[in-house]
């Protein structure tokens, strides 16, 4: 059974405000104990979007024009409003909200974006229980600055309206009660649009209570789905899914500090041992990391994030530790760690089989090793870029210079590529170390129009010919028109000893064109 945490943040666009403290507020300073309110275009005029306390006490209400309110206190202090930056800042907190659980979700515009969802089924124990998490959750928040209000129930929309119309800052409503929870909330707590709350209201619905037990058919056709899916979300009828601010990990190590940590160095011992830790649940299920990703919480709130790439999946967590220090040290502008960071969370985010195998007996010394190349290629990307290091990969092609491509380099698709290369694929013939990105004109001179070069004039210089291989002949794919016709290829020696691959393009008397010769590529 899902246990849902709301945490729902009062004044929330002004407290954003003061945490913070844009330029445009160091231009013209706030007085946080003078009214306050926030405004937005609305009908007829500005409207106030949002207030303090202190302007609460000078009988201003949201929704009231701004001419009105500054008839009603003198010196009121006015900012515009900024949904954007409120839904930023949201974003960043529920990215901390992630030292809780591996869920965080803030709420959407339609149910108020002053809030977020984390999703703790089977977190609590970690907290020392759900009361111990939303206590140490409240007053880290009220560090902040902020005003919270949390409520814990087996549901979304159930804890949602707890948190928003319940009787308490901090509210737990045992698994399975979620209908006697809410049967005293306002119609408001389901989540509902302006206009269906209207029409409730004037047909005589105040409560939920009034409206769990009345038949759906009626609701149904006079209601759009709206009504009956929040209702039926809040009561757990109906699965509400969440979407988090980052991917929900596949494995997860969290470590909280009694003093927060500054030092890049602690910050590694702390990663290092997480990273031990997954090892071992990566391991039982014979799983690899492919995509890891390093959590900093910092004391004011701020979470520093690093994504580490891997070319292949891995269990090596001292590899991975050398990937996370290269990523500290080339951070732009290195890591402000301010106050400290006073928790470390590494998640897997990626990951793929990785059955035990057998190392160290059986295996020559000539056999190559993927796991080296894998982390080589790693260390290459973290401390060069992951576009400076690239590989070439086999395409479905018979003309050499389109049977292969560079990509960004992944040891592990390669591995996959030349095991899948050996199986029932016939050889491939001799290829060029060396092969020009494209075919230069020679001029050739034969015994015979249809046999091999004797003597051929490359770049100025004119090479005798004392050895020739082939032909190879290469056919381009039917449906490309881009390749004049089927080539040629001979592997000739001059006599320096030098190698070169040389193709014939077109057949002798196949068209009124007679064939042309190209160098191709050279051999070490």
């Amino acid at each position: 059974m899902s246990r849902i945490v709301s945490v729902w943040l009062k004044a929330w666009p002004i407290a954003r405000l003061l945490l913070s403290q844009s330029s445009a507020a160091r231009a013209e300073p706030i007085d946080w104990q003078r009214p306050l309110v926030l405004v937005a275009p609305g009908t007829g005029g500005a409207r106030v979007t949002t207030l303090n306390r202190f302007a609460w006490a000078g009988g201003i209400r949201r929704g009231e024009l701004l001419s009105n309110a500054r008839s009603k206190v003198r010196d009121l202090q006015t900012r515009d409003a900024d949904p954007a930056a409120d839904a930023a800042a949201l974003h960043k907190l529920a990215l901390w909200g992630l030292r809780y659980a591996p869920i965080a979700a803030p709420w959407d515009v339609r149910s108020g974006a002053d809030g977020f969802f984390l999703d703790i089924t089977g977190c609590a124990h970690l907290f020392g229980g759900e009361r111990a998490l939303l206590k140490d959750m409240a007053e880290r928040l009220r560090t902040f600055g902020l005003v919270p209000r949390l409520a814990i129930a087996d549901t979304a929309g159930a804890s949602w309206a707890l948190a928003r119309y319940g009787d308490a800052d901090r509210i737990i409503i045992r698994p399975g009660a979620q209908a006697e929870a809410l049967a005293d909330r306002p119609i408001a707590a389901l989540r509902l649009s302006t206009e269906v709350r209207s029409l409730l209201l004037r047909l005589g619905f105040r409560h939920i209570r009034q409206l769990l037990h009345q038949p759906r058919a009626p609701f149904a056709t006079r209601f759009a789905e709206d009504l009956l899916r929040r209702l039926d979300q809040a009561l757990g009828r109906e699965p509400e899914p969440l979407v988090s601010v980052t991917p929900p990990p596949r494995y997860r190590a969290q470590a909280t500090f009694l003093e927060p940590i500054i030092s890049q160095e602690h910050i590694l011992e702390a990663a290092a041992r997480l990273l031990q830790q997954l090892v071992v649940k990566l391991a039982q299920d014979e799983t690899g990391a492919r995509v890891l990703r390093l959590l900093l919480f910092r004391v004011d709130g701020h979470v520093a994030s690093l994504q580490i790439g891997l070319a292949s999946s891995s269990r090596d967590d001292r590899h991975f530790a050398r990937l996370i220090g290269l990523r500290l040290e080339h951070l732009d502008g290195g890591l402000d760690a301010a106050f400290g960071f006073e928790a470390v969370a590494v998640h897997v985010l990626v990951a793929e089989p990785l059955p035990a195998r057998q190392v160290g007996l059986g295996i020559s010394a000539q056999q190559s090793n993927p796991e080296g190349l894998a982390q080589l290629i790693d260390r290459l990307r973290h401390r060069l870029g992951s576009q400076a290091v690239r590989q070439l990969h086999a395409r479905q092609s018979h003309i050499p210079e389109r049977a292969e491509e560079a990509r960004p380099a992944s040891a592990g698709e390669a591995s996959k590529e030349t095991s899948a290369a050996g199986q029932g694929h016939a050889p491939v013939a001799l290829r060029p170390q060396l092969l020009l990105v494209q075919p230069e004109p020679a001029h050739i001179i034969a015994l015979l129009p249809e046999g091999p070069p004797r003597q051929f004039h490359w770049r100025g210089v004119v090479h005798q010919v004392t050895g020739a291989e082939g032909p190879e002949r290469i056919t381009p794919e039917w449906w490309r028109r881009d390749v004049a016709s089927e080539r040629d290829y001979y592997v000739v020696e001059d006599n320096n000893g030098r190698r070169f691959w040389l193709y014939r393009e077109g057949v002798y008397g196949a068209d009124a064109s007679s064939p042309k010769w190209f160098v191709h590529g050279m051999f070490a």
